[in-house]
C-alpha cells in the first residue's frame, strides 16, 4: 500500500466535478488498490474521511471511517465533542437522496487545507445511494456523526 499525495486547496482536481466510475471497474485490482491507498492515506494523515479528488483521482469515490480512541475525554476539546465512531466505509458514485429538516453547525476539518478549521452548517440525517468496494448497490440512512462527514466528502466530488 502507499501513502498518496494529498491536493491542497487551490488544486484545479479539486474544483472539478469528479466522473462516475463504471460499476464493472469497481472490482479491478487496480481500482481495489486506490481503495486501500486512500484508506492507508487517510489514516496517516488521522483523516476520518479522504475524497478521490483530494488525491488527485478526478473518480466519485471516497473512504470514511473514524474510532475515538478508547480513554481520550472528548469534552476536554470542544471541536471533537460530538465525534462519535464513523464505520469503515468507501462509497462509490454516492448520491445524496435524501436530507434531513434539521441542521447542526459544527466543526469540520479538511486533509486539503491543513490546520485550519471552520463551522459548517449540515444536515442531521441523510440518506444515500452509492456503491460499496464489492460493487453491491447500497442504501442506507446515516445520522450525526457520520452524516456529517458524509456530506463533507460528497461535497469533494
Amino acid at each position: 500500500m502507499s501513502i498518496l499525495k494529498v491536493a491542497r486547496m487551490g488544486h484545479p482536481v479539486l474544483r472539478a466535478r469528479a466522473k462516475a466510475v463504471d460499476p464493472g471497474d469497481i472490482n479491478s485490482p487496480r481500482f481495489q488498490q486506490l481503495i486501500d491507498d486512500m484508506f492507508e492515506t487517510m489514516r496517516e494523515y488521522q483523516g476520518v474521511g479522504l475524497a478521490a479528488p483530494q488525491v488527485h483521482v478526478s473518480l466519485r469515490l471516497f473512504v470514511a471511517g473514524f474510532s475515538p480512541e478508547p480513554g481520550l475525554d472528548p469534552d476536554e476539546d470542544e471541536e471533537d465533542r460530538d465525534q462519535e465512531r464513523v464505520p469503515l466505509m468507501a462509497l462509490i458514485n454516492p448520491e445524496i437522496t435524501k436530507v434531513g429538516s434539521a441542521a447542526d453547525e459544527d466543526w469540520e476539518g479538511c486533509l486539503s487545507i491543513p490546520d485550519i478549521r471552520g463551522k459548517v452548517p449540515r444536515a442531521r440525517e441523510i440518506q444515500v445511494k452509492a456503491y460499496d468496494r464489492t460493487g453491491r448497490r447500497v442504501d442506507a440512512r446515516f445520522r450525526g456523526f457520520t452524516a456529517r462527514v458524509l456530506q463533507h466528502e460528497t461535497d469533494h466530488l
